[in-house]
């Protein structure tokens, strides 16, 4: 059951992250966090909330698509968990979006941990890390 809810979780992250659906996407971390992505130098440690609008000024005017699959999820307590999920994510410049943004499609993995408490499993870190990148030129109006 634990590993149907982190799936559960997953699914959420990505249906709310492409949703722009921020409230709710705050939900699925951890009060206190860690992301890193080597590929484009981002590192973070701090509240959820922090990181949160960080991703939302990022993505302003971005449409974005993330598919994940393949779960590998190990318990390491009743209250820990570890993951890694292969993922596909595709970012497209909308009308709002700053120029020079490009479209962009890229593939890898994240890798994760989770706590769970009384409000249920959520991430506690994460890394993702990047086996290819598919950048194309941003369109001109």
């Amino acid at each position: 059951m634990d590993i149907e809810a982190i799936k559960q979780l997953k699914a959420r992250y990505f249906r709310l992250l492409d949703r722009k659906d921020w409230a709710g996407w705050t939900e699925v971390w951890e009060q206190e966090i860690e992301h890193e992505m080597p590929a484009d130098g981002t590192s973070f440690r701090g509240a959820r909330e922090d990181f949160v609008a960080f991703v939302a000024r990022a993505l302003t005017g971005i449409v974005t698509v993330h598919h994940g699959q393949t779960p590998e999820i190990k318990l390491t307590s009743p209250t820990s968990a570890t993951g890694i999920w292969a993922f596909v994510d595709r970012l497209k410049a909308g009308p709002d979006a700053q120029p020079g943004i490009s479209e962009f499609t890229g593939f890898g993995h994240y890798h994760e941990s989770y706590v769970k408490s009384d409000a249920g499993w959520r991430i506690k870190t994460q890394r993702v890390t990047r086996l290819r990148m598919d950048i194309g030129p941003a369109e001109s109006s």
